[in-house]
């Protein structure tokens, strides 16, 4: 029974232990914080979704409006052909924001 000598430090076992411990957890953290760190630094597959949807919002109802307001200009029928393609506009990128939505991300 070496642990009830007299002279020898009890706790002197467990010292090294601890301390071998402690350095594997260091190193796990270590190793944890860099595998996490590239993984946040490029935008996935949703931040693209995100994109998209955000651009067909704004470029379905703007590029409906536009060719219609043209037509209405060219062929004199104003306000009804802007109105019909600004509602065609909308309703496109509507349809586009599902089909994107539908997708799923890695």
């Amino acid at each position: 029974m070496s642990e009830n000598e007299p002279g020898q430090d009890p706790k002197s076992a467990e010292d090294a232990r601890l301390t071998s411990l402690q350095q594997r957890l260091n190193a796990a953290a270590e190793a944890e914080r860099i595998r996490t760190a590239t993984k946040q630094a490029k935008p996935g597959k949703g931040y693209s979704q995100g994109n998209r949807v955000l651009a067909e919002l704004i470029a379905g109802p703007v590029v409906g409006a536009l060719v219609g307001w043209v037509l209405d200009r060219w062929l004199g029928t104003a306000p009804w052909l802007l109105l019909v393609l600004l509602f065609l506009g909308i309703g496109v990128a509507f349809r586009n924001i599902v089909r994107i939505s539908n997708e799923r991300p890695e």
